[in-house]
């Protein structure tokens, strides 16, 4: 099946005892056995639950993949993927990337002996020279969030692959429908099915979308074990969101250029970060890597004035000044102060996040009202 239709139907089957052609929500915590052991392949639902095997069968059709697996939240499928590894073990993460995501690995796990390296990965040879014996995983973001820089999977996939070392991919920001990374070598894909995916700002959920037996294997214990599950509502959610999600994403494609284009060419615009912009560096690498340019930019103001970005932030409209990304409603989100905060700034400062930068997840609504609501907020 096409994307479209994948996004529909996979792994989603009429209910067999109504005909319901919606995904039945199980909203139960246990299942009644025939007898101890023998039941009809669900115990507890912590373990599996009927509406979350639909959801978790679907997304790894769309990242053509073999298992998927759902979590509360993203960054519990986070913390799952970080407990495969072992005190000692060194994992190389690329520098711009989501706030969560480095506090998690800098504030939690480093304390439990893990080692975390960030580096700039937009040039795969930067990997090349930070790899060490310990090094056992890759971490990337594509496109990186808030800068929306580009890393080559293709590329990192040749290096991690040659030295056996996994290569995971959070692909929250593209989507399945923008890029799927399996199919360029990486190992495992994580996402935030709380945005694009569930796309109506309504639930959280993570999940992890892999190939390979025996690491799934492992990931489903870990989930069982620590008990990081979504429930069945989040889940009939999420799986509602998903067939709408070619439709959505090429108008949030759409709308994302035409701000770029507006903004690059206003007077008080310094910088626009979005990969659909001929002008920005990983433009040919987008071109090659995902189907389009995506939903989400950044933007910085003449000045670099903090007080000013402020003042735009607090004269929208019709974008919304809130944490999060992927609906169908326009988000701005200041993340210096927001989704970034747990960074220290001169982290920030050293990967090129200014306290000024404004970033903007593009909504489906009429592009023309929102490039009306930028051009009064900015003035």
């Amino acid at each position: 099946m096409n994307f479209a239709t994948k996004a529909i139907h996979a792994g989603v089957e009429p209910d067999p005892t109504t005909g319901a052609i919606m995904t039945p929500i199980y909203q139960t915590s246990t299942f009644v056995q025939e007898s101890p052991g023998k039941h009809k392949g669900y115990e507890y639902a912590r373990t599996q639950n009927p509406t979350r095997t639909a959801l978790q069968h679907n997304l790894a059709a769309l990242e053509n993949g073999r298992h998927g697996i759902c979590y509360a939240s993203g960054l519990a499928a986070t913390d799952a993927i970080l407990k495969l590894y072992r005190p000692g073990d060194e994992i190389v993460v690329s520098s711009d990337l989501y706030g969560g995501t480095y506090r998690i690995m800098t504030r939690v796990f480093q304390e439990f002996g893990l080692r975390f390296r960030f580096v700039d990965l937009a040039d795969p040879a930067h990997l090349e020279a930070a790899l060490t014996p310990a090094t056992k995983m890759v971490w990337i973001e594509t496109p990186t969030n808030p800068l929306m820089r580009l890393v080559d999977i293709a590329a990192i996939a040749t290096i991690t692959k040659a030295r056996g070392i996994q290569l995971v991919v959070d692909n929250t920001f593209a989507s399945p429908y923008l890029q799927t990374p399996l199919d360029l070598g990486a190992d495992i894909v994580v996402h935030s099915a709380t945005k694009y995916l569930g796309g109506h700002s309504d639930t959280v959920m993570g999940a992890i979308i892999l190939n390979d037996d025996e690491t799934a294997q492992k990931l489903a214990f870990i989930q069982n074990a620590c008990g990081a599950v979504p429930g069945p509502q989040d889940c009939f959610l999420v799986l509602r969101g998903i067939k709408t999600l070619h439709v959505r994403m090429q108008r949030h494609c759409e709308n994302a250029l035409a701000v770029a284009r507006y903004l690059k060419q206003h007077p008080k615009v310094a910088h626009v970060y979005y990969p659909g912009l001929s002008d920005h560096p990983g433009h040919d690498l987008a071109k090659r890597q995902m189907r389009d340019f995506g939903g989400m930019l950044s933007f910085e103001l003449k000045g670099d004035s903090l007080d000013e970005a402020v003042r735009v932030m607090e004269r929208i409209r019709v974008f919304s000044l809130a944490e999060s990304l992927g609906g169908v409603e326009s988000l701005c989100t200041h993340p210096a102060s927001m989704t970034h905060a747990s960074i220290p700034k001169e982290e920030r400062l050293k990967n090129g996040l200014r306290d000024t930068l404004i970033r903007l997840s593009v909504g489906i609504e009429d592009s023309q009202d929102l490039i009306a609501d930028l051009e009064q907020a900015i003035g």
